[in-house]
């Protein structure tokens, strides 16, 4: 089977999958999914467990602009370059994740601890460094700024003071910010990756059922990730009790066991707070814990 980029038509679908900081993560979110993408250390070309599947890897910078010129049908790339590029894509679905953790991404300005510089106004005539340049340049004109934005091709957090007054950087926690004695002094946006697709391909049906349905598992394992399936025996004549001090037990499963004074007790729980619930189970008279991991959850 041949795949056919472009407007050509093609049996398959074209996904993109974003190389550099995102890769390993993306592989192992499709592999909780349920998808197998294998790749060479020097590959650009993944091997998939789905004859229907094929693409390659590319920056996510550029995804947006290959979805939406239609060399793939879709990809995953961030919220922060489908606006810098002004890519004329359709967000299919928001996926929390990221190289380092599952939060929200912030694209931030920033200045040395000891800068004389306290908001975006004070940004008159000075040079700013940065990865997102148009969407920063959009930022100063919304503000009525005008101040020189120049790209930077990386460690753009050591650039000031001596090179730039301020930048405009990326961050998840702001460890690294604290770590070269820079402050926050305004937030251009939030980002998180997203899948998206070409906007022909989305209206051809059979395409759109299978990026709806890689969307469903790649959602499905997300919100796995953060929890824990819980079973357990209880005395039925303590159940309310459980449920009354344990209010993370929400809509547990009960079933009935062979001696009729017992239940079998099933549910969910987010992840953190079994370390606090099991003890807690244990002294309220609960036998036969049992906490096993999770794959996938649709809701």
């Amino acid at each position: 089977m041949v795949l056919l980029l472009g407007n050509q038509m093609s049996s398959l679908l074209s996904f993109g999958l974003p190389k550099g900081s995102l890769e390993e993560a993306t592989l192992k979110l499709f592999a909780r999914a349920g998808f197998n993408i294998t790749k060479g250390s020097r590959s650009y070309t993944p091997s998939w467990d789905d004859p229907d599947l094929d693409g390659r890897f590319v920056r996510a910078q550029e995804m947006s602009r290959y979805v939406e010129d239609g060399f793939f049908d879709c990809g995953l790339t961030g919220r922060d370059w489908v606006k810098e590029n002004e890519s004329n894509v359709q967000v299919v679905a928001d996926l929390i994740y990221s190289r380092a953790s599952n939060r929200i991404s912030k694209w931030v300005l920033a200045v040395p601890e000891n800068s004389p510089i306290q908001t975006v106004k004070d940004l008159e005539g000075k040079t700013i460094a940065t990865e997102l340049v148009e969407v920063t340049r959009n930022f100063l004109i919304e503000n009525g700024v005008s101040a020189d934005v120049e790209f930077s091709w990386g460690a753009t957090e050591v650039k000031v003071p001596e090179l730039v007054d301020a930048i405009v950087d990326l961050t998840e926690t702001g460890s690294s910010l604290r770590a070269n004695n820079l402050r926050i002094v305004d937030v251009l946006m939030e980002t998180n990756t997203v899948l998206i697709a070409n906007k022909e391909s989305w209206t051809n049906e059979a395409k759109r059922a299978k990026i709806e349905n890689i969307s469903m598992m790649l959602n499905a394992a997300l919100q796995a990730e953060t929890k824990v399936g819980l079973k357990l025996n209880l005395e039925r004549s303590k159940l309310s009790e459980v449920l009354l001090n344990l209010p993370a037990l929400r809509n547990p499963t009960i079933s009935s066991l062979a001696d009729e004074e017992w239940i079998a007790v099933e549910t969910v729980i987010e992840k953190k707070v079994s370390r606090e619930i099991i003890p807690a189970l244990k002294r309220l008279g609960a036998e036969g814990i049992v906490e096993y991991p999770l794959n996938k959850i649709v809701a």
